[in-house]
């Protein structure tokens, strides 16, 4: 797959560049876009020199005619999974490369499209409530654009607690409306009743209830035992001094504390990329 790195590397000409070999061009320009009466040519540019303008070398013919199309919309530039998946469904046949029109108006291109360069992310929350805060939150942000320049994308893995309900289950708050007793609220907890919940509602419902035996079933994503993660992931804990950066059976992660803002998962987010591309890069390294 050509996709460049940023928008400014890409220079646009409506004239034909060929005769322009040994002339000045700008010195961020590393591809070229032809915009010709006869259709696109795209051009892989080399040049040498110092200082804005620098000395044009040569031009290499990627893509003419038949292979490029343009896609119709303009979209954010910066979204390059937005601009990778719109071009996927378009490359087929003779048709090879896609040519972008951002929001303002600065074009860029995608040839031979392929997702196997986007990271994959997966959200794991907890539900009830509905909708899960953390993969709503990421949801958004998704549509907003703010993560569109670091290549991911999201899956979703969702842990419902509904599959524990029954009159002897002890679930941590009751703003889940799951059917059971709530450790919040309730008083008439019985012995031998079954607590979903983390560690924390562990220890509160033994110093509420002493004298009671019960079983535990730990709902916190980060002790596995309803899931393991088999990819890089977000979840989110009660415990804010959990929040940070993870590795769960070998798979980096991240933690936000249960109520964190976007601007936190945002932060999050761009820290576990970094890791992971930096794991990438050192394994290439050795």
């Amino acid at each position: 797959m050509i996709f460049p790195a940023d928008y400014k590397s890409v220079g646009m000409t409506r004239t034909d560049p060929t005769g322009r070999i040994g002339g000045p061009i700008y010195f961020t320009t590393e591809y070229l876009i032809a915009e010709l009466p006869s259709g696109y040519e795209i051009y892989k540019v080399k040049s040498e020199g110092e200082g804005l303008l620098r000395k044009l070398i040569s031009l290499e013919l990627i893509a003419c005619g038949k292979e490029i199309t343009k896609f119709k919309e303009k979209l954010d530039s910066h979204d390059r999974t937005k601009l990778i998946e719109c071009a996927l469904p378009l490359c087929k046949g003779v048709v090879n490369t896609v040519v972008f029109e951002g929001m303002d108006r600065h074009t860029t291109f995608i040839q031979d499209p392929s997702l196997h360069e986007v990271m994959e992310i997966e959200i794991i929350d907890i539900v009830p409530p509905e909708p899960p805060w953390l993969d709503f939150a990421i949801q958004r942000l998704v549509r907003s654009g703010i993560l569109g320049e670091l290549n991911i994308r999201f899956s979703t893995k969702l842990i419902d607690l509904r599959q524990f309900e029954g009159e002897n289950v002890v679930f941590p708050c009751h703003a889940s409306e799951l059917k059971g007793k709530y450790l919040d609220t309730d008083t008439d907890i019985e012995d031998n009743s079954m607590l979903v919940g983390c560690d924390i509602s562990k220890q509160i419902f033994e110093l509420r209830y002493p004298n009671l035996t019960y079983k535990h079933i730990n709902m916190c994503p980060l002790k596995t035992e309803l899931y393991l993660p088999t990819k890089p992931f977000i979840t989110r804990c009660c415990q804010s001094k959990k929040s940070g950066m993870v590795n769960l059976n070998g798979i980096d992660g991240a933690v936000v504390h249960w109520g964190a803002s976007e601007y936190d998962i945002v932060d999050a987010i761009r820290m576990l990329v970094r890791i992971i591309n930096g794991n990438i890069e050192n394994k290439e390294k050795t």
